[in-house]
């Protein structure tokens, strides 16, 4: 017979079990205290900071921590529903390394996207939409996804995976994610407001230091600098560069690279026709890609460099455009959103606004220096050349009524000196009333910076005197010529004279352009090493000139070169 235990100890094995089963529920309410309490402190941790990377990478670390994973991540939507920036946890940079590349948006992640609403599996694999992992990835099992939004919209999901123990995550674990995924949404709201404000500071004071450098007489070149390396700086790109309108008006050709080192930029100057530069210059709008190498044609900023998210953005409005500005991002990172490429083109159109003022006030500046050159010759011509005649004629009239001969031979040479002096104001009024091209100097201008080239190398400055209209009278075969040989016989002096002085003449008299070049040195070379001198007599020759090497009396050595001027 069974033993029949004795009635003073039935209740007391009914109060051992409702003790056991009250400890049970107190360790369950403070393993729930303590997982609340945990929530809290993460809600305060994650809303605690403003930068989003910053935010999104605690966001996962407190997820993992909080149900206990051992992987996570957080998967940030893009255009298309894809995945454009994924933050992972749990991994180590081996391991990262040996997966062959991040996840696109397919399988549970791509379910998650197209059906934003949480989701709990004992194993990935079970799942029908499992779409497997990518070649190097570890092997999870147990999975937690649930969507992150913000302000209602879909911002990414939270990834959990392998909960520690080998056990599946509950229900209770789901609960804490999505609480704090909720959290997540205001803190990433938060750091978007927060990085938007810093970024409209940024804008501004980039849009003031530009205009600033502009209309306080900075080149373009250096405007145009300062904007590539601020726009950089502000969309945190990798590389900047500036296209402005090449020879044929119709492709933009390479101006200013930032970014970059001087042996780093491309060598093909020209954008390729259909690239991202070529069509935001046509059609005056910005064009934005998300995979540069992936769906665009080579362009300059993907040379040499892995280039994935760009953005090109005129200078200026359609049909009007004056450049490019065009920003690149390596393969990998963050796309350019659509805040950067309103901000980037305000930012393009006013520094082309700004360019426009600057290049009308460089015109009005050169309009009054014309102006001012002008009559500085009208007064020369009309008022000192004549008083110098009146004074050559009057000591002309002179020198018949003196009867010494020192004396009228100083008369004499001082009305040669006045001859001097007004063909030497003839050519200053030339020089003056030539109009001036920066992309094409006149034939006076590049002669003044060949003597003056000279200064370097000869340690003194040789003196220079021109006549007659050398910038309206010599066409542009004939003054290549001319510098030629100048240059050839400036290089003779610096190599072989050993000179203490110099003199530079050019004339155009008549329908002859003469080059004389004077020096004090140690004469002519010997006849073996006159092969420079041949040189400049076979230029002589071939034109119709001739030319002259001699030794003056005073010494050193004098190169007269002289050709015809074609007729008219």
């Amino acid at each position: 017979m069974a033993e029949v235990l004795p009635r003073s100890l039935m209740p007391q094995m009914r109060l051992d079990e409702l003790l056991s089963e009250l400890q049970l529920r107190l360790e369950t309410v403070l393993a729930t205290r303590d997982r609340v309490h945990a929530l809290l402190d993460a809600v305060v941790t994650v809303g605690s900071e403003l930068d989003l990377e910053t935010v999104l990478r605690r966001i996962v670390e407190t997820a993992v921590t909080l149900v206990d994973a051992s992987y996570g991540a957080l998967g940030r939507i893009g255009e298309g529903n894809t995945l454009v920036q994924f933050v992972p946890v749990g991994l180590s940079e081996e391991e990262i390394a040996r997966i062959e590349h991040w996840p696109h948006g397919l399988g549970l992640l791509g379910l998650l996207i197209k059906d934003p609403r949480p989701l709990r599996l004992r194993h990935i694999a079970d799942h029908p939409e499992s779409y497997g992992f990518p070649p190097g990835h570890p092997p999870m099992g147990s999975f937690l996804g649930v969507p992150i939004r913000v302000r209602g919209e879909v911002f990414g999901n939270l990834y959990l995976t392998e909960k520690r123990g080998g056990g599946p995550f509950e229900e209770e674990d789901e609960s804490i994610v999505i609480a704090l995924a909720t959290a997540a949404g205001v803190a990433i709201e938060n750091a978007r407001l927060y990085e938007e404000t810093r970024r409209r500071e940024m804008w501004l004071q980039a849009s003031s230091e530009v205009t600033t450098s502009l209309l306080s007489g900075a080149s373009s070149h250096q405007v145009l600098t300062l904007m590539a390396r601020r726009a950089r700086e502000m969309a945190e790109a990798d590389i900047a560069a500036v296209l402005l309108p090449g020879a044929d008006g119709a492709r933009p050709r390479l101006s200013i690279v930032e970014g970059v080192t001087a042996a780093e930029t491309p060598a093909v100057e020209e954008a390729i026709a259909g690239s991202l530069a070529c069509r935001a210059f046509a059609a005056g709008q910005p064009v934005v890609v998300s995979d540069l190498a992936g769906t665009e044609p080579p362009g300059i900023v993907a040379a040499g460099h892995p280039i994935g998210p760009a953005v090109a953005v005129p200078l200026g409005a359609a049909g009007a455009v004056r450049g490019v500005l065009t920003l690149g991002k390596r393969s990998g990172r963050f796309p350019f959103s659509q805040s950067h490429v309103r901000m980037l083109h305000s930012f393009a159109g006013q520094a082309s606004i700004a360019l426009e003022l600057a290049e009308a006030r460089q015109d009005a500046e050169r309009l009054g220096l014309l102006e001012d050159r002008d009559r500085i010759a009208k007064d020369l011509h009309d008022v000192v050349i004549q008083r110098l005649f009146a004074v050559a004629m009057t000591l002309m009239s002179t020198v018949r009524l003196v009867e010494r001969p020192e004396t009228a031979a100083r008369l004499r040479h001082a009305i040669d000196e006045l001859d001097g002096t007004i063909r030497q104001i003839r050519s200053t009024i030339f020089a003056l009333r030539a109009p001036r091209d920066a992309a094409d100097p006149a034939l006076r201008g590049q002669i003044v910076e060949l003597v003056e080239a000279a200064r370097g190398h000869l340690g003194f400055l040789p003196g220079l005197r021109m006549d007659g209209p050398l910038d309206n009278g010599v066409p542009p075969g004939l003054a290549e010529q001319l510098l030629a040989v100048l240059r050839e016989a400036l290089s003779n002096i610096v190599r072989h004279a050993h000179a203490t002085g110099a003199r530079v003449a050019v004339e155009v008299a008549g329908s002859w352009l003469t080059l004389v070049v004077e020096d004090d040195g140690v004469g002519l070379p010997p006849e073996g090493r006159r092969s420079g001198l041949r040189n400049l007599e076979e230029r002589a020759v071939r034109l119709g000139g001739r030319f002259s090497a001699c030794a003056p009396d005073t010494g050193g050595t004098r190169l007269t070169w002289s050709v015809p001027l074609p007729p008219g």
